[in-house]
């Protein structure tokens, strides 16, 4: 297969965190398919160039960088790497980010600033390390937030905090960028297939399995990729992915108590689901 180079992005540089893997595997094909080249990033060499050889062998347009975008030099380097090897920068997906599984009762308070950090830090590195070419390119800077972060979700404290506060970031960044023509948008995820090994910590720090869900319950990773396109592509400020999460948001702002008993129930459901 040939490089789209007709496609609507053909011409475009898009850099996407946390793209060895899951959502960001999927959002850098859906991007290269219509035509961008696409700067892979993340923090386990074998895997990111076994997705880069995979797009590769495609025909797509594709570089990768190992990088911890909590670390804002990785970020530098990670941004030099889409400069060296395709010239310009002009799209940032902001997506890569731990989640957690734990009550903040008992949450260590490493933990909570090692998953906090991730979703935050993991979002401001790289955007404050690309942002010279972003506004050279009149470009678009997306931050993939979670439907959890509209009403709050019991045992992911750290991973909401973070999560509700790339929604500010974004609000306040085209408050101070007006005029620049850089689009700032945040697209708010639901339920999604996981890879297996998806990074999920315990109170303590340690991994703990993926919940399965109902398939009706979720979208496919690829589903998920193509609304993140189709919202970079409309310069969109905001996304929000499934019935559940725009009731929470529609609720929460008209109801906010309701809008804890819509998240509380559902919660109890899942729960009784798997028992």
């Amino acid at each position: 297969m040939l490089p789209n180079t007709a496609g609507p992005l053909a011409g475009r540089v898009a850099l996407i965190t946390g793209s060895e893997s899951g959502i960001g595997r999927e959002t850098a094909r859906a991007f290269c398919r219509q035509g961008a080249a696409v700067v892979l990033n993340g923090r386990q060499p074998e895997r990111l160039e076994a997705t880069r050889q995979a797009l590769a062998a495609e025909g797509y347009q594709v570089a990768a960088c190992v990088a911890d975008v909590t670390d804002y030099a990785a970020c530098e380097r990670l941004v030099a790497v889409a400069i060296a090897r395709f010239g310009r920068l002009d799209i940032l997906i902001a997506n890569a980010s731990i989640s957690q599984r734990a009550y903040f009762a008992d949450m260590q308070p490493d933990v909570f600033r090692q998953v906090l950090d991730s979703n935050v830090y993991g979002a401001v590195y790289p955007l404050k390390a690309a942002l010279p070419h972003l506004l050279q390119a009149k470009g678009s800077v997306t931050f993939i937030s979670s439907i959890s972060a509209l009403n709050g979700m019991p045992s992911g404290s750290a991973y909401c905090a973070g999560k509700a506060a790339l929604a500010n970031l974004a609000h306040t960044l085209r408050l101070e960028l007006a005029g620049t023509g850089v689009h700032f948008g945040v697209v708010h995820i639901g339920f999604t297939q996981n890879d297996p090994d998806k990074r999920v910590l315990d109170a303590a720090g340690r991994p703990v399995p993926i919940a399965h869900r109902p398939p009706r319950w979720q979208k496919s990773q690829a589903q998920v990729a193509a609304l993140i396109l189709g919202h970079v592509r409309r310069r969109r400020r905001r996304t929000v992915i499934s019935a559940l999460g725009r009731l929470i948001l529609v609720v929460h702002s008209l109801l906010p108590r309701l809008g804890d008993w819509v998240v509380l129930t559902s919660q109890r459901r899942m729960r009784n689901f798997y028992e």
